[in-house]
């Protein structure tokens, strides 16, 4: 997609420009003083009086050895700042001094919802399933001090106040896109970003792994997609810039065992000039081209009349459906100028029928919706000027991830953390519901994003907002709360290696 990057001041946002909203609840419960550095805002918090205590002789209890992994996740996120061991113990009773995780079958959490019962002699976390206790681990992560993120021994007590925490995500989908086609960033970048979206509880990371200025993604029966079209970004040629099928794999595991989906997009059939450059025969005129490394998107577009497009798709979809576990493949479909809307439909049903083949269920960008949708798309929304499109589909009963953006004729536009706050994303679109709103996802495009320093800047204190708008319901949420709560998280992110964003909109402690 092209310029879908908004500024804020000299400084770029994941987020984007919004239609306007009813303002959030001003009437507000308050949130008790010892739960204020929770972000995303749980459903219920109960406080009570009194502390419980890390110490060095703290335990991890758990009930199954199925739950070691986590156990060790857990002790693994303690361990370096307070310099305890936090041994892993397998039982079922009630241990003192310790943080006893369990599995529960209360249905009222569903599949990734935790209940937090923090006394001052033990805290029990209880969840229908490992997700849950994951998402459960970030939050006791929260309400210890921020020095709790650093890898050094630290001084002082590691309390965390008691009381009962009930939590469960309004949206099953709550979702980062990173585009490594205009940039690429390595898997230690991309792992790392995981680390962050699971903090936040974040459950999708979308990779947009092509472009007209890149191709990322090692595709065996088509080597020259990566050995040509992977070797320029924007600005450079002659790099190695793309994923083996042993890096991407390690990705896909990596975000696995945070419980994070991986979602693989291919943008088809537009956005398609890296492709076009390593296979020119893909084209209609079959004629080489030389590689893009411009900020900007020319007009291209697989030729819809070959067969051996078909089989290119067939090929790239098998090979990257072998190496995502996860139901969902992104084919983009945006921005297709250079196809007339008659071949659009043709690209679109083969497109959807190869997908459904490898049992993968098709998403594209709102574009999507000017062809006719298998039952099973998913329609991801962005342009606010072509919102007809989604709220037809919508009608047709296509589940929506809502990523919308407002065009107008300063784009891109500017955008404040209130702005990136204060939005619902049921409330954006006639016809719109709780139950075919899939979520929401705020992507990245990264024409002038560079560096990991770049990423951090222009993703975060935003993606943070949308964290909360994905869990968090809109009943109960205010904005000043919101800022409050915003502003205790800067000591966390400067302690997780994060160079955020400094917005004077917020209190930020010194």
């Amino acid at each position: 997609m092209q310029l879908k990057f908004v500024i804020r001041q000299l400084v770029l946002s994941c987020l984007i420009v919004l239609s306007i909203n009813p303002p959030l609840n001003s009437d507000a419960a308050p949130i008790p003083a010892a739960f204020q550095n929770i972000i995303p805002l749980p459903t219920v918090i109960q406080p009570a009086n009194g502390t419980f205590s890390l110490t060095a002789s703290t335990t991890i209890t758990i009930q199954t050895s199925a739950l070691t992994d986590i156990a060790h996740y857990l002790a693994d996120r303690l361990s370096p700042a307070t310099g305890y061991s936090f041994p892993i113990l397998i039982s079922s009773a009630n241990t003192a001094n310790s943080i006893q995780l369990t599995l529960s079958t209360d249905q009222t959490l569903g599949n990734e919802g935790y209940q937090l019962n923090i006394q001052p002699d033990t805290i029990n976390l209880s969840a229908n399933t490992p997700a849950g206790l994951f998402h459960g681990i970030q939050t006791i992560r929260q309400l210890l001090p921020p020095t709790i993120e650093l890898n050094t021994p630290q001084n002082g007590r590691w309390n965390v106040a008691t009381g009962t925490i009930t939590d469960t995500p309004r949206f099953v989908w709550r979702g980062f896109m990173l585009d490594v086609a205009r940039h690429f960033f390595p898997v230690s970048d991309v792992k790392r970003l995981i680390d962050l979206l699971a903090y936040y509880k974040l459950n999708h990371l979308h990779l947009h792994l092509s472009d007209d200025q890149g191709w990322r993604i090692q595709i065996n029966r088509w080597p020259n997609l990566t050995n040509y079209g992977g070797s320029s970004q924007i600005g450079a040629v002659g790099g190695a810039y793309f994923y083996t099928q042993a890096d991407y794999s390690s990705i896909v595991q990596y975000a696995s065992s945070h419980f994070i989906d991986i979602i693989p997009e291919i943008d088809f059939p537009g956005h398609s000039k890296a492709a076009l450059a390593s296979y020119p025969e893909l084209s209609c005129t079959g004629k080489p081209i030389e590689l893009s490394t411009s900020s900007i998107s020319d007009a291209s577009s697989l030729c819809i009349s070959k067969e051996s497009t078909y089989t290119f798709l067939d090929n790239v979809i098998a090979e990257l459906s072998s190496l995502t576990p996860g139901p969902y493949l992104h084919i983009g479909g945006d921005e297709a100028t250079s196809t007339t809307q008659a071949d659009y439909n043709i690209f679109l049903n083969k497109v959807q029928h190869i997908a459904s083949t490898y049992h993968k269920q098709l998403i594209g960008w709102q574009d999507i919706a000017t062809a006719n949708l298998s039952p099973a798309a998913v329609l991801q929304h962005w342009n606010w000027n072509r919102r007809s499109l989604t709220i037809n589909a919508l009608q047709q009963g296509t589940l929506v991830i809502m990523s919308p953006v407002s065009l107008g004729q300063r784009y891109p536009g500017y955008v404040s953390i209130k702005t990136s706050y204060q939005w619902d994303p049921v409330l954006q679109l006639q016809n719109a519901t709780e139950n075919n709103i899939l979520g929401v996802e705020a992507p990245l495009w990264t024409e002038i994003v560079a560096t990991q320093a770049d990423l951090d800047r222009m993703t975060f204190p935003w993606l943070i907002s949308y964290a909360e708008i994905g869990w968090s319901a809109r009943k109960g949420k205010d904005l000043d709360s919101y800022l409050s709560r915003l502003a205790t998280h800067g000591p966390r992110l400067t302690a997780l290696g994060v160079n955020f964003y400094r917005s004077p909109e917020v209190s930020w402690p010194h």
